[in-house]
């Protein structure tokens, strides 16, 4: 009896050690992950271990074409700047009229393939801060003959320098547009704007387009949605989405009746992980701005 005993100590001893070898407990955002060792010595370990894996491992189908082309609306080849300009809080009203003299010639001289789609001041946000958006038709060699014609233009280049006499900061990005977003047009006011910015995660453009694609028909009743956008050069991997509301309670009652949507709560569930920073700016159009 006594030999059975020990015999069944030391069995049970050899599995309690075994076990503990075979398993490491790792935490990662409060999931509890099991990765087993040495649980088989059959033939089919290799087999076994990457069937296991393949349950954590996130899968990634291969693409022969780059996220803007199957993003982007592909009927045009527009191109999107967006510009950010910190002014300097005596100089905001001064640095408006500057505005306001010279963006309208730039955007109604034919000459010039851009127009102005909108210029705002941050009303809640970044404070002192200018917001213009620009758009090229023709793409990047439109932006390239702009630019350099404006380089020619002595009136841009006074402004210009004048300009930089009131900024603190400046900073701009390219963008495209998302396909099954609205193209950005003019509209009557008064409005105020919400600037919506998300910085995504890389690698994950594509599934925002695919979750967004289907979430763009919750907000369109009160036609609200006025462009989206990704970017192409500057900080990569962001979104901007931009809203128009008559007032900040109809921002509050619209984006309340969303969640009342059957789909919309899905929507936020999944591209919430998405996100690894994300802002708000609510902004008032210049009285030059197309989207008033």
């Amino acid at each position: 009896m006594l030999s059975l005993r020990k015999m069944a100590t030391r069995v049970l001893r050899s599995l309690g050690a075994d076990l503990n070898q075979a398993r490491t407990r790792v935490r990662a955002r409060g999931q509890l992950v099991f990765v087993s060792r040495a649980l088989s010595a059959s033939t089919n370990r290799n087999g076994e271990d990457s069937w296991f894996k393949s349950l954590f491992v996130r899968k990634v189908d291969p693409r022969k074409d780059a996220h803007s082309n199957l993003l982007a609306k592909k009927e045009t080849s527009n191109l999107y700047k967006i510009q950010f300009h910190n002014v300097k809080p005596e100089c905001l009203d001064a640095y408006n009229k500057l505005c306001e003299e010279v963006l309208p010639s730039i955007h109604a001289d034919k000459h010039y393939p851009c127009e102005l789609v909108g210029t705002w001041n941050t009303w809640y946000g970044e404070q002192d801060q200018a917001v213009h958006l620009w758009r090229y038709e023709g793409g990047y060699p439109a932006l390239t003959e702009v630019m350099s014609k404006l380089r020619q233009n002595k009136e841009f280049m006074e402004y210009r320098k004048e300009r930089g006499k009131m900024l603190l900061s400046r900073r701009n990005q390219l963008l495209l547009e998302f396909s099954f977003w609205n193209e950005p047009v003019p509209r009557q006011g008064p409005n105020i704007y919400e600037l919506r910015t998300y910085q995504l995660r890389p690698g994950t453009m594509i599934e925002w387009g695919n979750y967004w694609a289907r979430a763009i028909g919750y907000r369109q009743k009160n036609e609200e949605a006025v462009g989206g956008f990704f970017s192409q050069i500057g900080n990569l991997y962001m979104v901007h989405h931009l809203w128009a509301y008559k007032d900040l309670q109809t921002r509050d009652d619209t984006r309340n009746a969303a969640w009342q949507q059957d789909g919309w709560d899905e929507c936020v569930y999944y591209t919430v992980p998405l996100i690894q920073h994300m802002d708000s700016r609510i902004m008032i159009p210049l009285k030059i701005s197309p989207l008033q």
